[in-house]
């Protein structure tokens, strides 16, 4: 059976989307379905650090994100108690020159995303549930799919993407090799707030407690609030309560919730971190279906965004010959693992919500005594200076020097 389409992308938000858009820029027909309709919202953290605005920017979406009322958010700041770090990024050529960020509603940036695939040329099909994934052998072919009208139908392919999430259905079907893996190490629960001021991107961190607060649309701004993962079943049984009595390890931030008011029910709940091969024949992951890690750094967007981009490079030099499926799609894995795996880290260390090692104590309580050391930290944090480095024996006997 001769192939219908180049590409299927199954999941039409932060890593689907992106990736249809990209193949479909350069000439490719693509499918893109989602068993979702648009605008419609999903569990996020909301933020996308400046990489992931470089993108945007890059493929002309950073205007029309910014026209929806969306506020740049161009400070970081992490509350550690003793001490505060707080900071602007650096501007870095690695970022596109981009140190600002912005945190969307997901019901207007996947709606922005669906547009511009669609725009660019793909099928974009909502209301779609894939149901099989096909083979002939151990080569995935297509899909088998179902509208919630109950009409079925059969899709031919080159490659079929899965962009579908964590619980990736393609995934399933496929099973591909995991590693890195990390079992929840807190559960995260937000909200909605109004009448709350905020200061860019706030971070508390305290012993088996840490928060994040950020500006989104609509003047409101989003409290995410995480606890050990042990206290997970206790916690749950009284979110709010429990939610409204961690502030309490900040006085002046319970003060201004105090004033503020929630708009919305609590969304959240555990997630486990883990690595999964992206590739074999006739199929591809990205975005949480490929590479999942707990929400305390907020990096799912930016880093969503980044692997649509490796990927739909790495196929059109398979599809054009340039190189071997093997050998691109290799160099995608290699290239998504290496700059994700120092932030996946330190991510997992932040969401243990234990308190740090001495020799860690003792570096940002350094960092927090020097302005430049301290936008070094929020530089690093926010995407536009690397992990490694900050981290350098070099760097780090810098910061220590009194």
């Amino acid at each position: 059976m001769a192939d219908t389409y180049d590409a299927i992308v199954v999941g039409a938000r932060c890593g689907g989307s992106p990736t249809a858009m990209l193949l479909a820029r350069k000439g490719y027909n693509v499918l893109l379905v989602d068993r979702d309709h648009f605008p419609s919202d999903t569990l996020s953290t909301h933020m996308i650090h400046p990489p992931g605005i470089a993108r945007l920017q890059e493929w002309g979406l950073l205007e029309r994100l910014v026209a929806t009322g969306c506020p740049a958010i161009s400070t970081y700041r992490y509350d550690f108690g003793a001490f505060a770090i707080a900071g602007r990024p650096a501007s870095t050529s690695s970022a596109g020159g981009i140190n600002v960020g912005y945190a969307p509603r997901r019901t207007i940036l996947d709606k922005l995303l669906v547009d511009a695939a669609a725009e660019a040329g793909a099928d974009v099909r909502e209301g779609v549930t894939v149901e099989e994934v096909l083979f002939d052998g151990d080569r995935v072919t297509g899909v088998r799919a179902r509208t919630r009208g109950g009409a079925s139908a059969t899709e031919t392919t080159r490659v079929v993407v899965g962009a579908d999430g964590r619980h990736s259905m393609v995934a399933k079907a496929v099973r591909p090799d995991q590693y890195n893996d990390k079992p929840p190490l807190e559960c995260a629960y937000y909200t909605y707030w109004s009448n709350l001021p905020v200061d860019g991107f706030e971070t508390y961190v305290r012993p088996h407690r840490g928060w994040g607060v950020i500006p989104t649309h609509g003047n409101t701004t989003l409290v995410v609030l995480g606890w050990p993962h042990a206290e997970f079943e206790t916690n749950r049984k009284d979110v709010e309560a429990n939610y409204l009595k961690s502030f309490e390890l900040a006085p002046d931030f319970a003060a201004r919730v105090r004033g503020a008011r929630r708009e919305e029910p609590f969304r959240g709940g555990a997630v486990a971190s883990f690595f999964r091969k992206p590739f074999g024949p006739g199929w591809a992951l990205v975005g949480d279906a490929g590479y999942t890690k707990d929400p305390v750094t907020a990096w799912g967007i930016s880093d969503a965004f980044r692997d649509a981009e490796l990927c739909a490079a790495a196929l059109d030099d398979a599809f054009r010959g340039v190189r071997s499926f093997e050998e691109a799609m290799s160099q995608y894995q290699r290239t998504r693992d290496e700059h994700s795996s120092p932030m996946f880290d330190l991510t997992c260390g932040f969401a243990a919500l234990e308190p740090p090692p001495p020799e860690m104590q003792q570096l940002l309580a350094a960092t927090a005594a020097h302005q430049d050391a301290q936008d070094q930290f929020v530089s690093m944090m926010a995407g536009t200076f690397p992990v490694p480095s900050f981290f350098s024996p070099e760097n780090v006997a810098r910061i220590m020097l009194p």
